[in-house]
């Protein structure tokens, strides 16, 4: 009993879905260390002032949570807490137009 040896075509077949595993495997690593480094910066930074690097401290104003930065006096929000703070001013009818000045910048077209 003699056994066959393989086809060309087959060697390349199977080669290629060597390789193919390969990729995606690298490309599987790659996404989880992109994660894990979008993480390690987050735990960095979290709640950090970006003028001055010290702790930011929440505040409720209203409904907003402004993030305060106690050693340069800076204050922070996102998007989110500026069409808040925007909705409770148009609410209470005052004009802000800082605020709407601010909101413009995030808005997307």
């Amino acid at each position: 009993m003699s056994l066959d040896k393989p086809s060309k075509p087959e060697d390349e077949f199977f080669a290629a879905e060597e390789v193919e595993a390969k990729r995606k495997l690298a490309f599987q690593q790659g996404e989880r260390l992109a994660a894990q480094q979008r993480e390690a910066l987050k735990q960095q930074h979290w709640m950090k002032c970006p003028k001055c690097g010290l702790d930011l401290h929440a505040l409720d104003e209203g409904q907003v949570h402004l993030d305060t930065c106690f050693n340069c006096h800076g204050v922070w929000m996102d998007a989110a807490e500026l069409k808040k703070r925007k909705s409770e001013a148009a609410h209470q009818n005052r004009r802000t137009p800082l605020i709407d000045s601010i909101i413009n910048l995030f808005k997307r077209d």
